[in-house]
């Protein structure tokens, strides 16, 4: 397949950068620090907790160094080249609940869209090598903790058990039904070897 390229005359983008968190703002008296503190220290909602688990993802894989793009079409790179989709659940939210959330996850059929023509595909379809379904298991709102990785799960399943399903999304029941949890220190050769063909079952 050959990448596609903008139409002569439009505006590209340049690559984004690193941020620190000691990057002061021009103008005000305000670090970088202080926006990330102000926008996203409530690792419980949805959309933050989406992004954290890339960032696990990424960070089991060694691809930190990579600048996440929130509109690509799948969301890490392995060094091998893998495409991995990352998706996010969890019983608690930010709000207060009657009941624990049910654990399902959004959008794992989409169509393709070509950041350099601005163009959808035509019809939905899985845009990654490996879905890596990602849930955060505590179910105590006092005992939340994001950054504890024990309170997580993990289930790798290849993209063509994804596309059998061609459901847009899924439940926790199906992912069961097709990976078995794994720790994040099995979470990178768990891609690997499930990517390449191999059993979603982690090795004795």
């Amino acid at each position: 397949m050959v990448a596609s390229r903008p139409p002569d005359g439009w505006l590209v983008p340049a690559p984004p950068q690193a941020l620190e968190g000691t990057d002061r703002f021009a103008g005000a008296d305000a670090t970088v620090l202080d926006f990330w503190r102000w926008a996203f220290s409530d690792l419980r909602d949805n959309t933050q907790r989406g992004v954290l688990a890339e960032f696990l993802v990424a960070l089991a894989l060694g691809r930190t160094k990579t600048r996440r793009k929130a509109w690509d079409n799948y969301d890490v790179t392995t060094g091998s080249g893998l495409r991995v989709e990352v998706k996010a659940s969890g019983y608690l939210q930010s709000w207060a609940q009657a009941k624990h959330s049910r654990l399902s996850f959004g959008r794992v059929i989409a169509r393709t869209w070509d950041a350099n023509t601005n163009e959808f595909g035509a019809e939905p379809e899985v845009r990654a090598d490996v879905f890596v379904f990602s849930v955060q298991t505590c179910t105590d709102p006092q005992r939340y903790d994001a950054l504890d990785l024990s309170q997580w799960e993990f289930y790798v399943v290849a993209a063509e058990r994804v596309r059998e399903c061609a459901y847009r999304s899924v439940s926790i029941a199906w992912v069961r039904k097709h990976a078995e949890p794994v720790p994040f220190s099995d979470l990178a050769a768990t891609i690997e070897r499930v990517g390449r063909g191999g059993s979603t079952h982690v090795p004795a």
